[in-house]
C-alpha cells in the first residue's frame, strides 16, 4: 500500500474563469489579460511531479463527483439550482469574484467529489493521507453564494459527509490560506463537533471577516480559532502560531481527521497576499501536521488545494506538501530558496498579534 494517495483530474483544469485584468472583468477600459484563479498554477504542479517521477509514488485516487444530496448539507437548493443552470448556459458569476463558464457545475461538483473520495479512502485505510488538487478552490463560498473564485465550499462539503460515518465524531479543518476561511467557518460556527483554525493575512479577504473575537456561537462557541496575522510575516511568525495556537489547539480537541484548506498565496511571490512563506516553510507546517495526526488520528491528514496565484512558485510550494506527505523526496529543488533573509524570523508585531490570537483561542483556555 502506498502511503499518499492522490486526487486529480484533467477536467478540473477546464475551469473557465474568463478573461481579466487579474481579478477585474473586462470592460473596454483596459487590455484585458489573464483571471488570476487561471488552470496554470495547478497544472504546472502536476507537470513538475510528473517530469521528477513523484507521481507514480502516489496511490492515485479516481474523484467521484458529489451528488446535489452531499453538497445541499452545505449549500441551498436554490444556488445550486443557478449555478447548474447559468452553467448549462453561458456561464456566470456565482455571487462576488467567482466567475465561471459552461460546464463548470459538473467540474465543480467533480471537485467537491474528489475531496469526499480522498477523505473515506483515507479512512477505509487504503492510504495514510492524501492530497487533492482539485479546482474550482472552495473555501470562500457561502450557502447561497460563490466568493472568491469559489462555488462549491470542498472541505465544508467533505466534512459534512464523512461526519454521517460511524467512525468519525470529531473532525478539524486547518487554513492556511491567505485569504481567511469565512465559508468553512460559516458552516460550522454553531458545531462543537468540528474545530475550524484559519491563520490569515489580516483584512485581507472577505474584508470583514476573521477576526479575533470570531470564536464561534452557541454550541460551537471556542471551537473556531481566527489567527490574523500583519501582512509581511515568513515562516518565523508561521512556526509560532502553529507551535503556540493550532497544534496545542488540535492536541486539545482531539479529532478523528484532520484537513487542510491548503492555499498557496501566504508565499512570497504571490500576487495576492503580502506575506513571505517558502516551500520549506509549507514542508515544515506539513510535517507539524502529520506529527500531531500520527498521535491523535492515525495518521489522518486531507490536504486540500485552494488558492495560490504565482504560476511560478506554487509548484515549488505544493510539491514540498506533497514530499512531506510522503516523507520521500523527488530531487526538486526550490530555485528560490536562497531569499530565505533575516525578515523570516519573528517580529515583534507579529508576536504580538499571536499573542492576541493565543488569548482568544478559547478552547486552549478550556483546557488548561
Amino acid at each position: 500500500m502506498k502511503k499518499t494517495g492522490f486526487v486529480w483530474h484533467e477536467k478540473y483544469m477546464w475551469h473557465d474563469t474568463g478573461n481579466a485584468l487579474g481579478v477585474l472583468p473586462p470592460n473596454g477600459e483596459f487590455q484585458p489579460w489573464v483571471h488570476f484563479e487561471n488552470p496554470e498554477t495547478k497544472r504546472r504542479l502536476k507537470n513538475l511531479m510528473d517530469a521528477y517521477g513523484l507521481t507514480p509514488k502516489l496511490e492515485p485516487i479516481h474523484p467521484i463527483a458529489a451528488t446535489v444530496e452531499q453538497v445541499q448539507r452545505v449549500h441551498t437548493a436554490d444556488y445550486i439550482e443557478r449555478i447548474r443552470s447559468m452553467s448549462a448556459d453561458k456561464g456566470g458569476n456565482a455571487g462576488e469574484s467567482a466567475p465561471f463558464g459552461p460546464g463548470s457545475y459538473e467540474i465543480a461538483l467533480l471537485a467537491a467529489g474528489g475531496c469526499i473520495t480522498a477523505a473515506h479512502t483515507i479512512l477505509d485505510g487504503l492510504v495514510t493521507n492524501a492530497y487533492a488538487l482539485v479546482r474550482p478552490c472552495g473555501h470562500h463560498a457561502e450557502a447561497d453564494r460563490g466568493r472568491g473564485f469559489c462555488i462549491f465550499s470542498n472541505v465544508a462539503i467533505t466534512v459534512k459527509d464523512i461526519l454521517s460515518r460511524d467512525d468519525i465524531s470529531r473532525v478539524a479543518v486547518v487554513d492556511w490560506d491567505v485569504h481567511h476561511g469565512n465559508g468553512t467557518e460559516s458552516v460550522f460556527y454553531d458545531n462543537p463537533n468540528v474545530l475550524t483554525i484559519s491563520i490569515h493575512e489580516d483584512s485581507l479577504y472577505p474584508y470583514n471577516r476573521g477576526a479575533i473575537e470570531d470564536i464561534g456561537e452557541g454550541a460551537g462557541k471556542g471551537f473556531n480559532i481566527n489567527i490574523p496575522l500583519p501582512p509581511g510575516c515568513g515562516g518565523g511568525a508561521y512556526h509560532a502560531a502553529m507551535e503556540r495556537i493550532v497544534l496545542p489547539a488540535l492536541e486539545s480537541f482531539n479529532p478523528d481527521m484532520i484537513l487542510v484548506a491548503s492555499g498557496l498565496d501566504a508565499s512570497t511571490w504571490d500576487p495576492l497576499g503580502h506575506m513571505m512563506l517558502l516551500s520549506s516553510h509549507y514542508r515544515s507546517m506539513t510535517q507539524q501536521l502529520l506529527e500531531v495526526a500520527i498521535r491523535l488520528c492515525k495518521g489522518r491528514l486531507l490536504v486540500c488545494h485552494e488558492g495560490g496565484y504565482s504560476a511560478g512558485y506554487v509548484p515549488f510550494c505544493g510539491i514540498a506538501i506533497i514530499e512531506a506527505l510522503n516523507g520521500e523526496e523527488s530531487g526538486v529543488i526550490d530555485p528560490f530558496a536562497r531569499h530565505e533573509s533575516a525578515w523570516q524570523l519573528l517580529q515583534s508585531n507579529q508576536e504580538e498579534a499571536i499573542n492576541k490570537a493565543l488569548q482568544a483561542a478559547a478552547i486552549l483556555s478550556v483546557a488548561a
